[in-house]
């Protein structure tokens, strides 16, 4: 699993392979003036111990070289960070690029699924735990993997038994080190998903604080986010406890190393096999090839948090998109507005029906309006029309050409939505306005701000047109936004309309003028209407009463009324008091 995941981050590399030859080329070469700095020492300290006479002139000679070989290590080493930190910032903008796109692509199925602030924190957290793991990992391996390399190769030709000893304790480092990464994977993984939950469940108790104080929940909800906070707390206790192992570990057995050159040095040094220079480089180049080491290990948290983000980001890039249309799908630009449900059948859950033999037909320029309790299938009848989810059985037309056998871009496009929760970015008013025909002129907005009655609270704004929206709306009343989402509707002028509960957040005045507005845009186009108050659908074509997924009821106002049936008793229950 582990190699699957580092292989398939390292695929991100490819593109930028050149700045990687070149990050490579440049810890090579940090490395190389790096090690030749012990020697030049080494060499200095013999000119030092002659016997009786210092050579000056030697010595300034390499005195000279030791700063050239350091200056040159410093900018190859600049080069190489500044190569690794480009690769490492790309690379992941790639990945939270196709995250994203991976989001957009998937069916509202899955979207609806998954829990919003968990797929928040995998876009940002994630990534950037990816991001950094990927700079610390480069930064440390290539230099040091070519620094072990030139290291062995000058130790062993500065003395085979002392680099053989040095070669012999190695292991002792690399096992450890392995042991405790075996370990933290798990745990660090388990850490990534409980930020990813805990992330979820501030973004729930965020969107709803007005309703948790309203029914007095603060303290169940502090003590939900502790029990997730702790959950946090004892997975990142323990990670960080065997990772924090893992350095002080290795630094004892890389100690045991230096121990053995210093002995085993000092012998050779007095027998006459050494000079005191060589075994000062000796010493040099033990600390250097066992740095390596201990500097993978002291980002070993970095790494296995890497490795832990990078499965729950590849997770959300997996995730499997809508299907593609069928070959040959047709674009139509326009459509009469005939639409017909045949036998469909639909269900969120196998075991669970709900929406069962349903047969609809809707004429040119009918108005639909759909009505019945809650749960009863009127908004899953919408997500039907839009293809937001598929049918298990029997087929949706539109202009007798069988949905599915159009492509979903073109589909949609036929609708005009407003729904009872109301969606604006962060932008101006003007965009929001226009997010459904960005080429619009400033006439064109104003127009469809006046015909859905915004104009005049838009003017009030400090910057009218201009006024940025808080993100989720947040300087801007329910009822508002509602009018400003119409207000893009009616903008687009779709060939056909959905209104969800489209008056459900607008005082009764305001919503009598939305009315009217409505009146004009619904002429000649088919429309459905969800409504829960009944007094907003009298004048539709055809009234569908649906009860348990199927249309119990099918009629006009009064002829529904004057059945005295469900659609009766739901009529006369909002109007008791009246």
């Amino acid at each position: 699993m582990k190699r699957s995941i580092l292989k398939r981050i390292f695929s991100y590399l490819r593109p930028y392979r050149g700045s990687l030859v070149l990050g490579c080329i440049s810890a090579v070469l940090q490395v190389a003036f790096t090690l030749m700095t012990p020697v030049l020492i080494g060499r200095a300290i013999d000119c030092l111990i002659g016997p009786g006479l210092v050579q000056f002139r030697h010595l300034a000679v390499l005195l000279a070289a030791m700063a050239l070989c350091i200056l040159l290590a410093a900018g190859f080493q600049w080069v190489m960070n500044v190569c690794i930190r480009r690769i490492s910032a790309l690379a992941a903008q790639d990945m939270r690029q196709q995250a994203f796109n991976a989001l957009n692509a998937v069916p509202i199925s899955t979207i609806d699924q998954l829990p919003h602030g968990d797929l928040v924190s995998r876009l940002v957290n994630d990534t950037d735990a990816v991001s950094e793991g990927l700079l610390q990992g480069l930064t440390q391996l290539l230099p040091g993997a070519a620094t072990i390399l030139g290291v062995l190769v000058i130790m062993f030709y500065l003395n085979p038994f002392i680099a053989l000893v040095v070669v012999l304790v190695t292991p002792l480092s690399i096992l450890f080190a392995r042991f405790v990464a075996s370990r933290t994977h798990a745990l660090f993984r388990k850490q990534a998903a409980a930020q990813g939950q805990l992330s979820a469940y501030v973004n729930e108790m965020v969107n709803g604080q007005d309703l948790v104080k309203a029914f007095g929940h603060e303290a169940q909800c502090c003590e939900t986010f502790d029990r997730i906070n702790e959950e946090l707390r004892s997975a990142s206790l323990w990670a960080v406890f065997y990772s924090a192992a893992a350095n002080p570990g290795t630094r004892f057995v890389n100690n045991i190393v230096y121990g053995a050159v210093g002995v085993f040095g000092g012998l050779a040094a007095l027998s006459g096999a050494l000079s005191v220079g060589t075994l000062s480089a000796f010493l040099t180049y033990a600390n250097q090839y066992t740095k390596p080491f201990n500097e993978v290990t002291s980002v070993l948290t970095q790494l296995q948090t890497a490795m832990a983000s990078a499965q729950r980001l590849f997770q959300t890039i997996d995730l499997k998109p809508e299907p593609a249309d069928a070959p040959g799908a047709l674009a139509p630009e326009r459509c009469s507005g005939r639409v017909e449900l045949d036998r469909v059948d639909f269900s969120y859950r196998k075991d669970v029906p709900l929406i069962q033999n349903l047969c609809l037909k809707v004429e040119p320029g009918q108005r639909i309006a759909i009505v019945g309790p809650t749960g009863c299938g009127k908004t899953t009848l919408i997500n039907l029309l839009m293809r937001f989810y598929e049918v298990d059985g029997g087929r949706i037309l539109v202009d007798g050409v069988p949905a599915r056998q159009l492509k979903r871009s073109a589909l949609r496009g036929m609708y005009g939505m407003v729904l009872q929760e109301t969606w604006l970015k962060n932008a101006t008013v003007r965009e929001n306005i226009a997010y459904g025909k960005p080429d619009a002129t400033m006439d064109q907005i104003i127009q469809a701000a006046k015909a859905a009655h915004a104009h005049g609270f838009i003017q009030r704004l400090p910057q009218g047109y201009d006024t940025l929206i808080a993100p989720g709306g947040g300087n801007l009343s329910a009822g508002q936004k509602q009018l400003l989402c119409i207000a893009r509707i009616l903008l687009c002028r779709p060939q056909m309309l959905i209104l969800d509960e489209a008056t459900s957040n607008i005082d009764t005045r305001t919503e009598m003028l939305v009315q009217q507005a409505f009146e004009q845009l619904m002429e000649g186009r088919t429309s459905f209407v969800v409504a829960h108050r009944l007094s907003t659908i009298q004048t539709a074509d055809q009234i569908l009463v649906m009860d348990a997924g199927h249309i119990v009821e099918q009629g006009t106002h009064r002829e529904l009324l004057a059945k005295g049936g469900f659609y009766a008793r739901l009529y006369n229950s909002q109007f008791a008091a009246q």
